[in-house]
Formats: structure tokens, C-alpha cells, sequence
């Protein structure tokens, strides 16, 4: 065990957990799920895709095997179009061949749909069984792989069917980041951009004081290694003040009402979800100007911060009837009320749910 790895616990009442951050982590998993109580001949499934286990899969599996655990290896195709039900019934086929156990492990080794399929799939399989994270994505690496929410996409909307199931650990690997292609390390960032705008004034001026924020090659290892805690300590500090989501943890939706209209009607995989969620934040910081809940100037702060991570800031061509319809089916409607997640300033938002239509309207013009 690397004794410079970072540790971060989310103290849940029933399931609590620690998410682990360190350099070269990865060779190390057998030997964290032994000090957390996994016993030899422990029957384990790891879940991942081509991409992330032709570079990972092998370290993994032999670090399982070390520690006395009987490891399995299922690859999945990548994209955020498998996250469905065919892709749950490979897992659960897979969990069938290698006999798993009330008492058995699967692991998501990957990025946020890896890791949202595989929670899910623990989370059905013989009514529960033990979930792993290790994200090898920025994005899974701050947001997927913490808290519990896992699922997968409906045809008529993001996210629809799932359950919240807790991971017994999160293992976090910065050096995964090296094989990230740039286009999901921006995406990540968005996340990141969110967190500083949600909570954490520090983080967000953090990110505005550095030259470049967009190339993982020119960010400095210990910031880079900052940026991540700093982020999971963001998450996992809401996540244990509301675990399901009947308060603050809405705070995290922050930007997602607009993004998953964008992932919606766009389809799935034609904007990273990271990328939608970016333009979903410059969307709403829009209403709340419109509003009079926070200054112009905030919003282009926020505005340029996100085109500084190279990411989008102009809406795409969507039909409006289309955009209030595909609102209409998300998943934090309640009484038919669409909620927002808007800032106040940079570091504080509320909730809103009386955002009229024309608002919407005037908002998305303004932004095309």
C-alpha cells in the first residue's frame, strides 16, 4: 500500500467508504480491498471496454490475483449509446458464467458509463452485490464514480432507470489521465468548473489563475492531483449531507437540466457529457442573469472560464416545442415543475422551479 495516497472518507450511516487518490494506485487494488475486509478467493467480476483495458485491464487483474482473489474480465463496446439494457444483460450474463455471489465484488474499471453500467448491474444482480470504482476518466474521477447514483439511459431521456447503490471503494489513478483522449479531459473539466461554481470559490479562481486548463501535458502533477481531490472532497461532503437527493445533493444537477436536453435530442455520444453539461451551465447562469440573481459579469467569468477548458458555449440548432418537451421528461420534474439548479454568485446556488417558458425561450435565443 502506497503510503502517499490520499484518502477521503464519505461517512454514510450505512455504507460508509473511503475514495482513494494516488499515483500508480492502480497495482495496488488487491491489496486495498484486502485491508477492507474482501477474503481470499474472493470471486470478482471486472467490467471495462477495449480502450481502457488494453492499458489497464492486465494491472488490474494481476493485482487481484496477487491478493488471492479469482478475477473475471468482461469488455464492453465504449459510448454513451451502450449504456442500456443489452449492455446490463452482458453484465448480469457474465456475473451468471462466473457464478457470483451474494458475497462477490464487480469492478468498473473506466469512465462514467462503465462505471454508472456496472453500479447498476451490482445493484440488480441477485438484489445487490458489492460495487468497486476505479475511474480512469476526469469526469468519473470527480462526479460518476462518488455517491452512489447508478443507471442507464431510456429512449425518451438521460439517466431514467436506476438505483442508488454505494461503492465499497473508489480508487482513484491520476496516471489513467495520460491515456485520456484531450476531447474527454476537457469534459471533465466541466465538472470541475462545477463544483467551483456550486461550492468552492477557492477552486474556481484556482482554475481562472492557470495559463491553460484544456492540455493535460502543460497541468502541473500536484495541482492536477488538487484539482481532483479538491473536487471529490466537493462531492462526497454533499453526498453525506444528503445521500439520496432530497436536498443540497440537487446542487450537483447543477447545468445537467440543459445538458441532458442537449445529450437527448442531439443523441446520445454526438456531445460528451461533460460537453453538454458545460453548455448547460452557460444556459443557466443566462436565466439567472435574466433574472437579476447574479451580475453579467459573473456569467462571463463563468463563460470563459468553460471556453478556456475548450469547451462549447453556443447552443446548438434544437426546436423549442422539442427543448420544453424533452425538459418536461427529466427526472427532477415534480409536480410537472421543471427545477433548476441557478447561481446566486460564483461559490452559492438555490434551487428554482417556476422558470417560465418564454424565460426559456428568451435564455436559448439569446445563446444561438
Amino acid at each position: 500500500m502506497n503510503k502517499d495516497n490520499l484518502h477521503i472518507k464519505v461517512l454514510l450511516t450505512s455504507n460508509p467508504y473511503e475514495i482513494v487518490i494516488g499515483k500508480s494506485s492502480l497495482e495496488s487494488i488487491g491489496d486495498e480491498l484486502s485491508k477492507i475486509g474482501f477474503k481470499e478467493g474472493l470471486k470478482v467480476l471486472v467490467v471495462s471496454n477495449k480502450e481502457v483495458s488494453d492499458h489497464y485491464g492486465d494491472r488490474v487483474i494481476k493485482s487481484l490475483i496477487k491478493s488471492n482473489f479469482a478475477p473475471k474480465l468482461l469488455i464492453l463496446k465504449a459510448g454513451e449509446e451502450q449504456k442500456n439494457q443489452s449492455s446490463i444483460d452482458l453484465i448480469h450474463d457474465a456475473a451468471y458464467e462466473a457464478r457470483l455471489e451474494r458475497g462477490s465484488l464487480m469492478i468498473a474499471l473506466g469512465g462514467g458509463v462503465i462505471g454508472d453500467m456496472t453500479g447498476y448491474a451490482a445493484a440488480t444482480w441477485l438484489r445487490g452485490i458489492h460495487v468497486v470504482q476505479i475511474p480512469t476518466t476526469l469526469l468519473a474521477m470527480v462526479d460518476a464514480s462518488i455517491g452512489g447514483k447508478t443507471g442507464i439511459n431510456h429512449s425518451k431521456g438521460k439517466n431514467l432507470i436506476g438505483a442508488f447503490h454505494q461503492p465499497k471503494l473508489v480508487l482513484i489513478d491520476p496516471k489513467t489521465l495520460v491515456t485520456l483522449p484531450p476531447r474527454e479531459f476537457n469534459a471533465g473539466m466541466a465538472e470541475i468548473i462545477k463544483y467551483g461554481v456550486i461550492s468552492d470559490l477557492k477552486l474556481f479562481k484556482l482554475l481562472e489563475n492557470q495559463d491553460n486548463i484544456s492540455d493535460l501535458s502543460t497541468i502541473d502533477e500536484k495541482l492536477l492531483i488538487e484539482i481532483i481531490e479538491r473536487s471529490a472532497k466537493s462531492k462526497a461532503e454533499i453526498v453525506m449531507k444528503d445521500e439520496k437527493e432530497s436536498g443540497v445533493r440537487a446542487f450537483l444537477n447543477y447545468g445537467h437540466t440543459f445538458g441532458h436536453v442537449i445529450e437527448n435530442l442531439c443523441g446520445y455520444g454526438k456531445w460528451l457529457h461533460g460537453e453538454a453539461v458545460a453548455m448547460g451551465m452557460v444556459a443557466v447562469g443566462q436565466l439567472a442573469v435574466q433574472r437579476g440573481l447574479w451580475k453579467e459579469i459573473e456569467a462571463k467569468r463563468q463563460k470563459q472560464l468553460i471556453e478556456k477548458a475548450g469547451l462549447p458555449s453556443k447552443w446548438p440548432e434544437l426546436e423549442l416545442e422539442k427543448v420544453l418537451s424533452s425538459l418536461q421528461g427529466d427526472k427532477k420534474v415534480k409536480d410537472g415543475k421543471v427545477s433548476f439548479v441557478m447561481p446566486l454568485k460564483i461559490g452559492d446556488v438555490k434551487i428554482f422551479n417556476n422558470i417560465s417558458n418564454k424565460e426559456i425561450h428568451d435564455c436559448l435565443q439569446k445563446l444561438s
